[in-house]
């Protein structure tokens, strides 16, 4: 029986986060969602349950609003970085949910690794 393509990004994405939790436990954790239109991403502590910071290209700020390409996901990913900073976060393990490790998503590490965010 086929499964859909909801089903598998479904059981990738608990494959991969449960995964990252096994392995980095007591780390804060950057988690990406990638839509057709806009790319967004938080940094969450799991223990206490908060969101410490966030990025979108939503913000008007960036310069990037509706876009969801590999220049509006480099310019999140910086952002994150720079707020990663302020609220005191220096390395965070990188969930990348269901989706594949290449193109937007993988820009937006490579930025946020350049910002100085260690993940």
């Amino acid at each position: 029986m086929a499964n859909s393509k909801r089903t598998l990004f479904l059981k990738r994405r608990l494959r991969v986060r449960n995964k990252l939790r096994r392995v980095n436990a007591g780390r804060m954790r950057l988690s990406v969602h990638r839509s057709n239109k806009n790319i967004s991403v938080q940094l969450i502590d799991d223990v206490n349950g908060v969101t410490l910071a966030s990025a979108s290209s939503l913000e008007k700020d960036l310069g990037v609003v509706g876009k969801n390409n590999i220049d509006a996901a480099t310019k999140v990913g910086s952002a994150i970085a720079e707020r990663a900073k302020k609220a005191g976060v220096e390395e965070a393990y990188f969930d990348r949910g269901g989706f594949l490790f290449h193109g937007k998503v993988k820009a937006l590490a490579d930025a946020a690794r350049e910002g100085g965010l260690k993940i």
